[in-house]
């Protein structure tokens, strides 16, 4: 009876420690949240559609550049299994290579449909234009290897300052 009681404990253990979630990162209500919905609540950009399709859908609406700015959402490319895209906001500018991102189900397994807030993205273009990125990858504690293209950057008709981008980014992490 002892070893079955200590066999359990050591399973529950186990099961914890799989279970833990990486700084930064928030485990919706819901249990998971695409990064289409999340990057909408965040930024206030309304488009629709998947990730892929933002930056076509955003001209003509939304200015559209290669300058991050807080509130901007980075629109990535599809790219190996991110077969629709991607989108992360801007919370934060560090310097001409350099930003801090909010966006939702960057992760896979069972991180897949988190939340992650102040994650660190890096330009690795060649012409400093944004189109080449490394992403912190919250698993790893660490900027991930992959390099992933992306279009820009699309930014919401009214500016907001960093500090409210970022209030916004945790607020929708905890409403979604």
């Amino acid at each position: 009876m002892r070893r079955i009681v200590v066999l359990g404990l050591a399973a529950s253990l186990a099961a914890c420690a799989t279970q833990r979630t990486p700084p930064g990162v928030t485990r919706p209500a819901s249990g998971y949240v695409s990064c289409v919905p999340y990057a909408r609540a965040v930024s206030g950009i309304m488009l629709g559609g998947d990730a892929r399709d933002w930056w076509a859908t955003a001209a003509g609406r939304y200015a559209r550049d290669s300058v991050p700015a807080p509130g901007s959402v980075l629109a990535f490319l599809p790219y190996r299994s991110m077969r629709s895209g991607h989108l992360s906001v801007v919370t934060r500018v560090e310097d001409s290579r350099r930003i801090r991102v909010a966006h939702a189900n960057w992760a896979s397994g069972s991180d897949k449909g988190q939340v992650a807030v102040d994650q660190l993205v890096v330009d690795v273009s060649p012409r400093n234009d944004w189109t080449q990125v490394r992403v912190w990858y919250p698993p790893i504690s660490a900027l991930g290897t992959s390099v992933w293209p992306t279009r820009g950057f699309i930014h919401p008709q009214y500016p907001r300052p960093a500090a409210e981008v970022a209030a916004r980014a945790t607020a929708a992490a905890a409403s979604l």
